[in-house]
């Protein structure tokens, strides 16, 4: 009994820090990326999640090569704020991919 109540506790928290990495991710978006690229929601309905795990992945190349052109964009994705950030940014793209399923509750 006592493990079954721990399990339901652990993904319960599982749960409120996933959610918190995605919230985390919108944010960073709207402080950082909605200038150039507005609606977050547009944006990651864009891609599948193995498209933005791709663009992602190392140390974000792929996104840094789209953007060669942007100083200003090249500046923050080689600066530690994305590299700490990047986590976060990844789970909210991901959590409203294409193929996700998952609809934001207000376009931004």
């Amino acid at each position: 009994m006592r493990s079954f109540i721990s399990s339901i506790i652990s993904v319960f928290l599982l749960g409120i820090n996933i959610h918190a990495s995605v919230y985390k991710g919108q944010k960073e978006y709207m402080k950082k990326c909605k200038v150039c690229h507005s609606s977050g929601a547009k944006l990651s309905k864009s891609k599948t999640m193995d498209e933005w795990i791709q663009l992602f992945s190392n140390n974000a190349s792929k996104l840094k090569k789209i953007h060669n052109k942007d100083k200003k964009a090249i500046k923050y994705l080689n600066s530690e704020r994305f590299k700490k950030k990047k986590k976060h940014l990844l789970d909210f793209f991901k959590k409203y991919a294409a193929d996700s399923g998952n609809v934001p509750a207000c376009s931004d």
